[in-house]
């Protein structure tokens, strides 16, 4: 699956059980008209190894990033509060930056990785 999306939350990096780093992300993807726009809120993690380049990248990201990304995607549906949820994760494949918030651009726009 792919998704383009902004970055809603700096990347967070946990370490697991077993040792690998993994680190969670959340994309926010626009669609419906202007005037009736809906968000919808995808769930993203990265396997990856503590120190390497796509950690040091992911970690360093900041709110508002424009990313594409490819992986797995699943569904969880769950019950809160008497209604009906749904969760989106997809787990990392490939990540792509398309284009940093104006604050934060560097000199090499547009950067690649893969878990």
């Amino acid at each position: 699956m792919t998704i383009v999306g902004r970055l809603g939350a700096e990347p967070e990096a946990v370490t697991t059980s077993s040792g690998r780093e993994l680190v969670r992300y959340s994309i926010g993807t626009r669609h419906g008209p202007k005037d009736k726009e809906t968000t919808t809120w995808w769930k993203v993690a990265s396997f990856t190894e503590e120190g390497s380049r796509l950690s040091e990248l992911l970690k360093g990201l900041p709110k508002g990033t424009l990313v594409y990304v490819e992986g797995e995607a699943s569904m969880r549906k769950y019950e809160r509060d008497g209604r009906e949820e749904t969760s989106l994760r997809l787990i990392q494949n490939k990540l792509e930056i398309l284009r940093r918030p104006d604050s934060a651009r560097s000199e090499d726009e547009s950067q690649q990785a893969e878990s």
